[in-house]
């Protein structure tokens, strides 16, 4: 988020855009694969090991703003790939442009491997609690459990650790 004093981030480094998905979010979103992970889950179990080896690419902010506003179909931005949280400063300073700049309320979806009470720690959910309308898939997959459907997201989740809260 740009503070007096710091230079602002201009660009975000991701691995890929989705423009319309409908697979993540119960309504069409813009999906943002983000680039970095500490595997927490075990590379073994990685979900997204198929985009581990993708090139990454660095977007301006502003530009992925107005993809977003100007697609007629996207109702909500789902920042997922790796591990968003592992790129706190870029997702950050994007829902600040996002919300501040742009005045963009629709929802913003945030997947991350991280417990509430991880993300509490570190001081990121009161962060993310200052912007509106965010919402966060806390967890960890976890192989040989249930998935489940998870009425918060309008999907189904890979294991029955995993949910959603709105937490904005």
């Amino acid at each position: 988020m740009a503070q007096k004093g710091f230079t602002m981030i201009e660009n975000i480094t991701i691995k890929g855009i989705i423009d319309e998905d409908f697979v993540n979010y119960k309504v069409p979103s813009m999906v943002l694969e983000f680039p970095y992970c500490t595997f927490k889950c075990g590379k073994k179990y990685c979900q997204n090991a198929d985009i581990v080896t993708d090139k990454t690419i660095e977007v301006s902010i502003r530009s992925l703003c107005e993809r977003y506003i100007n697609n007629g179909i996207t109702e909500a931005i789902v920042c997922q790939g790796m591990e968003p949280m592992d790129s706190f400063d870029e997702l950050i300073e994007f829902v600040s442009v996002m919300r501040n700049e742009f005045k963009v309320d629709d929802d913003i979806v945030i997947y991350t491997g991280y417990y509430q009470s991880e993300l509490k720690k570190k001081k990121y959910y009161d962060i993310l609690k200052q912007f509106r309308n965010i919402v966060v898939k806390f967890g960890r997959y976890k192989p040989n459990r249930k998935s489940h459907y998870d009425s918060v997201l309008g999907v189904n989740l890979a294991s029955d650790n995993q949910y959603a809260r709105r937490i904005s």
